[in-house]
């Protein structure tokens, strides 16, 4: 399998805490991968239960700094999972996940903070 892409969309910040430096958010990440062993003839897609991800490939993809993280699931699992006749994989979660971030409170109220959202491969 070939990683094509991976995106992060809509970042929802829930709050920022200078004690213990941090941050949440909600995220929706998106991975795009092409599987050449399930190729199929045809010109359709089709939504896959998200229970068939064990029997996948699936990228390492983690969320560098992350104090804690999860998936949703209320009503269901928050996951879609997509495969296109190439072989294309694409696979979507929402994730909540609180994340340090380093803070410089030297001239608060005045400051401005940058939190980074850093996504890396466990494995490379």
């Amino acid at each position: 399998p070939q990683l094509c892409c991976v995106s992060v969309l809509d970042v929802h910040p829930h709050g920022f805490s200078s004690l213990p430096q941090d941050y949440t958010a909600t995220i929706y990440l998106r991975q795009r991968w092409t599987d050449p062993r399930l190729v199929f003839h045809g010109n359709k897609s089709f939504t896959l239960d998200a229970r068939l991800v064990e029997l996948l490939w699936v990228p390492d993809t983690y969320i560098v700094e992350s104090k804690r993280s999860f998936l949703h699931d209320v009503t269901v699992g928050n996951r879609l999972i997509r495969l296109f006749s190439n072989g294309t994989i694409l696979y979507a979660l929402r994730i909540t996940t609180t994340v340090a971030c380093n803070m410089d409170l030297s001239k608060y109220p005045m400051d401005t903070q940058t939190c980074r959202l850093q996504l890396e491969s466990c494995k490379y």
